[in-house]
């Protein structure tokens, strides 16, 4: 058992813990009442009153100052400030007014520094006056006829039909790629070069073919008679004629009484050649076959002759071709 002496004492234990509170906790307390801010100190309206409104009156004028101040910096820097003027820049929108005022009467719309863009389709009912240059970036279409005193195309060009009562004058080489048309004379002071050549009728001053020159008809030359002087070898009362051109032709010779050898005749060219052109001669019949003919040739023409004295009133005739 333990001893009386160590063992604890009732007075000496603590109270037991009670859940129940007391019978004082219980009732209810009354709130702590709220204390009223105190009222800040007031100040003396003798002493306040004159200042603040010194104060107020000085913050006005400040920012008047202020204000005056920014408005004359910027008229000073939109005064030195050089002018750009954006040469690309459109003009913007046109009012209805302006546009009403391009119906009336001439109207200026911009400045040549600046340039006028549309965004979407024109069509202009009236006639367009450029007063300078005009710039196509894209392709041109006409519709109608086309009036133009002078054009100059500098790239390629395709036109469907051109008409023009004037010279067309062409400077760089030409291609047309279909039918050309020459209702009249074709003048060509250079070289011409055609791969298939169709003409009615073909007159040039000087030909030049590089390679055969084929003809499925016949060769018919033109231009005027040559002149002709009679020789001794007529005889007396002989006559002589020539029909045909510079090119080809015939003489036709009838003998008189007492032909001696000699010339019958001289033909003289109506365009003299460059240089002494071959001329061909030919006795046509059994009458000049007996005959010991020759010629005599040079630039201006040619002459026919004989070294044996021809038979006495005899018609003979030999043609000729000369070329040089």
């Amino acid at each position: 058992m333990p001893d009386d002496k160590t063992a604890p004492k009732p007075a000496d234990r603590p109270p037991a813990a009670t859940t129940q509170p007391a019978a004082d906790s219980l009732e209810p307390t009354a709130p702590n009442p709220v204390q009223a801010p105190k009222p800040a100190a007031v100040p003396d309206a003798k002493t306040s009153g004159p200042i603040k409104k010194a104060l107020t009156i000085v913050n006005i004028y400040m920012a008047i100052f202020i204000l005056v101040v920014l408005a004359a910096a910027a008229v000073v820097y939109v005064s030195i400030k050089p002018a750009k003027v954006d040469t690309t820049t459109p003009l913007g929108k046109l009012s209805d007014q302006q546009l009403s005022a391009l119906k009336t009467n001439s109207t200026l719309v911009g400045d040549p520094k600046q340039t006028l863009d549309i965004q979407s389709n024109t069509i202009l009912e009236g006639q367009v006056l450029a007063r300078n240059d005009l710039n196509v970036a894209g392709s041109l279409k006409v519709g109608g006829a086309l009036s133009l005193p002078a054009i100059t195309v500098t790239g390629s060009g395709n036109f469907a039909q051109i008409g023009t009562t004037g010279a067309l004058s062409v400077g760089g080489d030409a291609d047309l790629q279909g039918q050309l048309t020459v209702r009249k004379n074709l003048n060509v002071s250079g070289t011409a070069s055609f791969g298939n050549l169709s003409v009615a009728t073909l007159s040039v001053t000087s030909l030049q073919v590089k390679n055969d020159f084929s003809l499925s008809k016949h060769i018919v030359t033109s231009g005027g008679t040559p002149g002709r002087t009679n020789g001794t070898a007529l005889g007396s009362g002989g006559t002589v004629s020539v029909g045909g051109t510079d090119t080809a032709g015939t003489v036709s010779i009838n003998t008189g009484g007492s032909p001696p050898a000699g010339l019958f005749v001289t033909i003289t060219f109506t365009q003299k050649f460059a240089t002494t052109p071959h001329v061909v001669i030919t006795p046509v019949g059994s009458s000049a076959a007996g005959l010991q003919y020759y010629i005599n040739r040079d630039a201006n023409g040619f002459s026919i002759g004989t070294l044996n004295a021809p038979p006495s009133s005899a018609n003979f005739a030999f043609d000729y071709i000369v070329i040089e």
